[in-house]
């Protein structure tokens, strides 16, 4: 809902609207057996016919986040079943070019699944930034906006939007950031960022949409502070060709 003394620029407000299905993350402890169920860490749903993903060396990719679209709110813009698995390298630095994203649909689900695990290194969890397995919930919202996120480009008078907030007062500017902040884990919608939307430099990257945030809190954290993002093209998330998504963070 748009606050009232935002009134005046509601109509652009409302051209920025973009869906966003908020994830709440439960940490349970430890890794139980693979499922289908969402996770953040933890095991895969992998079919025997699907191989595990690994980098250009051979070596196990770490599973990030799996997410079972049959527990999503309906949107029109995600299948609506399947899993979607977010993959990334172990030792995770800024060079993320080895992450994946696979996408498996609803027949593929009936396949024999993988339960033998052991092939994963000793060491696989030991530099995860997600620690533990995570049970997911989700809530369709409606974003406006985020401060950090390029596309975002709402006149407010002539000033940007950190220039308007930095003139109201602190009531409306608590506000302006909870609506604007981008803050929390979540697909789809603003992202956030410690450094700056990469994105804004990259003109073939400009209009690519969020698919994935995961944002910091007790348990997970991204380098010093960091929040992590998979994004992809709107043509390729139309086109149901997730394998084309790309994975960034940022820290403090």
């Amino acid at each position: 809902m748009i606050p009232d003394f935002l009134a005046p620029f509601a109509e652009q407000l409302r051209q920025h609207a973009l869906q966003s299905i908020k994830i709440k993350a439960t940490p349970l402890g430890k890794n139980g057996p693979g499922s289908a169920a969402s996770k953040f860490g933890g095991l895969p749903f992998l079919p025997l016919s699907v191989a595990y993903p690994r980098d250009e060396n051979g070596k196990p990719l770490l599973l990030l986040a799996q997410i079972n679209l049959a527990e999503l709110p309906a949107t029109e813009w995600l299948p609506a079943a399947g899993l979607l698995q977010f993959y990334v390298p172990t030792d995770l630095g800024y060079e993320t070019g080895e992450s994946q994203v696979l996408y498996l649909g609803p027949e593929q689900l009936g396949e024999e699944m993988q339960q033998d695990f052991s092939f994963l290194p000793a060491d696989h969890y030991n530099e995860n930034p997600v620690r533990g397995e995570h049970r997911l919930a989700f809530a369709l919202t409606t974003e406006y906006g985020g401060l950090e996120d390029a596309r975002f480009t709402v006149d407010f008078n002539g000033r940007t939007a950190r220039a308007y907030n930095s003139r109201l007062p602190r009531a409306q500017k608590q506000e302006f950031n909870k609506l604007f902040g981008g803050e929390g884990h979540k697909l789809g919608g603003y992202a956030l960022f410690t450094q700056g939307d990469p994105r804004a430099y990259t003109p073939e990257m400009a209009k690519d949409v969020q698919l994935l945030q995961i944002d910091l809190d007790e348990h997970i954290m991204f380098g010093d502070s960091g929040v992590a993002h998979f994004f992809i093209s709107a043509q390729a998330l139309q086109n149901r060709e997730f394998d084309k998504a790309y994975f960034y963070w940022d820290c403090c």
